[in-house]
């Protein structure tokens, strides 16, 4: 059973202002270490939150970042029903429990029938509520609580409230003189209830609008006229309708702008987040990352961003993003900062202002990290209002989606590099085998034949000696070759391969290569075909000569002694062709993609029975590619390979 409880269980704590909620908080926390479940911190935010006392927002800050350091995840919802709200998260959420207080204050029961706890059980009876009692409240700090939310007008509303009252009643007066009824102006000084709640948008402005209307209405425009009295017996209750009209108005029109702009705040918030969301999976490299990162930050809270990077566990050089381009806060970046962000990455929690360490520090400063590293650290400068609750989750959020990018990002790299290092291993491994396989061969018979020299030189006939010593004359070569293309293949692996162009005779180059062809080409009828002597092409002589070597080499290797190898250049628009052709066994179509292929030898065997390392072939390949060139494997019919690599063509301008 605990097994399961670990995967079903989700424990939710409501967040609010009220000196118990440290208490829920912690409660709820135990619960969900217990039961190994989710542990969700909830706050609803309300439209009269923004307008709550500096000291119930620093409650609240309090109790969130507890909430934080207690491993709870921390979730905003707007809406004015808080019950409701609560019932419709833990449903899409899976909540099984809820972690919540109850108020010992007496005074609730004159402002509501139910309790918020009375509503929960209402509309979700399924639900398990766990109740902690707030004893420390009183009655007083209860009315405290529920007129907390109303803040005073400032010089602009009560003008406008003025302003808007004082066109009514000329309306009023208006409509006076042309005889209409006292019912337009009644709906005249409601429309102004309207329109001051409007702009406004304080409940303080629009209720005084609407009692003094009413008072106007009842002096200026009832009969007896500038008096308080009216004869009609229905009055009363026309202005007693009239004040509830326009109490009504106000009130709604208040709710409904302040609806409407968290709605759009909350929409604007969430579009950044998903907005970063994409930004951050099109980052290709760190520093990507950060910049997008930041640049969402300065979208989201409208602050300057500094962010700190991390090298080798050490506190580097800040960088800062401001909201106005030129307008750079440097202070962001003195020594007190760099302070408080050191001591962030140290320990890895939040630090600087409105936090309980640093306090008096420009900014607040969050690690952006994973379980395992710190990648860096971001400051947002702080001014005299901290951050809201749903600014500082979608903060969370970005901070650590941007932690995970850069994560993804260094996993990426350190698997190409391994991936580089095991093909590298695999490479040297081949490279080895091949090397303890193939130079034995020659090796020994170098060995073994200059051991009979020296012991039977007397002994052995002039024509015995001359084939010993020839036999020893091309182990020799070919070991000097084998050397010679791994010495390349370093270089070009190593990136040091480099290529000096230069015009070069084509037929010049040909005929320097075949000087240091294998004493085995004897054996074969070798021919050269030129269309123009004068043939020349850009390249590096030493390097090309050597493609032509290996290429005419693995043409000796694979194809019977008496074969016909032909060496063929000729130019075709801007482009040297040069081609070595065979008229051997010919490679299959199946195997001609992987002849390039370092330590490819293939099934054919070689013509004097030692093996080959494969690295001819790949080598001509890196040579004529670093020459801007390609090099192809075609048939040459009726049997037989035919190797053609391209140059570039150049020309020579004689001065005479």
């Amino acid at each position: 059973m605990r097994s399961q409880n670990k995967t079903t269980e989700h424990i939710l704590a409501c967040l609010s202002s009220a000196p118990s909620n440290a208490k829920i908080i912690k409660t709820a926390a135990q619960m969900a270490k217990s039961f190994g479940a989710k542990f969700t911190a909830l706050y609803v935010k309300t439209p009269t939150a923004d307008t709550v006392s500096h000291e119930n927002r620093e409650k609240l800050e309090s109790h969130i970042k507890l909430a934080e350091q207690l491993g709870a995840e921390i979730v905003t919802v707007h809406g004015e029903d808080i019950p409701l709200q609560i019932t419709e998260f833990a449903r899409v959420s899976k909540v099984t429990k809820i972690v919540l207080g109850r108020s010992n204050a007496r005074g609730q029961i004159f402002f509501k029938k139910q309790t918020l706890i009375d509503r929960l059980i209402n509309i979700s009876p399924n639900l398990d509520i766990y109740i902690i009692p707030d004893y420390e409240s009183k009655k007083k700090i209860y009315f405290k609580r529920q007129f907390s939310g109303v803040s005073l007008p400032s010089v602009k509303n009560i003008g406008i409230t003025l302003g808007v009252l004082v066109l009514s009643t000329v309306l009023g007066f208006l409509f006076n003189s042309l005889n209409f009824t006292g019912a337009n102006t009644i709906t005249v000084y409601i429309l102004g209830a309207l329109l001051t709640a409007l702009f406004t948008k304080n409940y303080i402005c629009s209720g005084t609008f609407s009692i003094i209307s009413v008072f106007l209405f009842n002096f200026l425009f009832t009969e007896p006229r500038f008096s308080l009295k009216a004869y009609e017996s229905g009055y009363p209750v026309t202005l007693a309708l009239m004040l509830i009209a326009s109490l009504i108005t106000g009130t709604l029109a208040n709710k409904l702008a302040t609806n409407a702009r968290l709605s759009a705040n909350a929409a604007y918030r969430t579009g950044v987040m998903l907005e970063t969301t994409q930004l951050l999976s099109k980052a290709d490299s760190e520093i990507s990352i950060i910049n997008t990162m930041a640049q969402q930050l300065i979208k989201l809270l409208g602050r300057d961003i500094v962010v700190y990077g991390v090298e080798n566990n050490e506190l580097s050089d800040g960088k800062i993003f401001t909201v106005a381009e030129g307008d750079e806060c440097k202070a962001l970046l003195s020594v007190q900062e760099q302070t408080v962000a050191r001591w962030v990455l140290s320990n890895r929690k939040r630090a600087g202002a409105f936090t309980d360490k640093y306090k008096d520090a420009l900014g607040t400063y969050i690690a952006v990290k994973t379980a395992d590293d710190v990648f860096c650290v971001v400051g947002i400068k702080m001014n005299s209002k901290s951050l809201e609750p749903f600014e500082n989750s979608i903060l969370i959020s970005i901070v650590g989606e941007s932690a995970l990018a850069i994560e993804n990002i260094r996993n990426v790299k350190e698997k190409q590099e391994i991936s580089a290092m095991a093909k590298n291993e695999q490479l040297r491994a081949n490279l080895l085998r091949s090397i303890s396989h193939d130079l034995r061969t020659p090796l020994t018979s170098i060995s073994g034949n200059t051991e009979n020299l020296i012991r039977n030189f007397e002994k052995i006939d002039e024509e015995t000696r001359k084939k010993l010593l020839t036999d020893v004359y091309n182990d020799s070569q070919w070991l000097i070759n084998l050397v010679e293309n791994l010495l390349s293949i370093t270089r070009i692996s190593e990136g040091r391969m480099n290529v000096t162009m230069s015009a070069q005779l084509v037929d010049e180059v040909i005929l320097e290569a075949l000087k240091h062809i294998n004493r085995k080409g004897e054996s074969h009828n070798i021919t050269i075909d030129f269309d123009d002597e004068l043939l020349l092409a850009d390249m590096d002589a030493r390097l090309i000569s050597q493609v032509i070597i290996n290429l005419v080499d693995n043409a000796i290797k694979y194809t019977p002694d008496g074969s016909e190898i032909k060496i063929s250049a000729e130019k075709t628009e801007d482009t040297v062709y040069i081609s070595v052709a065979d008229n051997g066994k010919g490679i299959p179509d199946s195997k001609k993609a992987a002849v390039f292929k370092m330590f490819y030898t293939g099934e054919n065997k070689v013509a004097d029975c030692r093996r080959s390392l494969g690295l001819g072939l790949s080598l001509c390949e890196s040579i004529v590619n670093a020459h801007g060139g390609k090099i192809t494997l075609t048939d040459n019919k009726p049997h037989g390979s035919v190797f053609t690599f391209s140059l570039k063509a150049s020309e020579v301008n004689l001065n005479e």
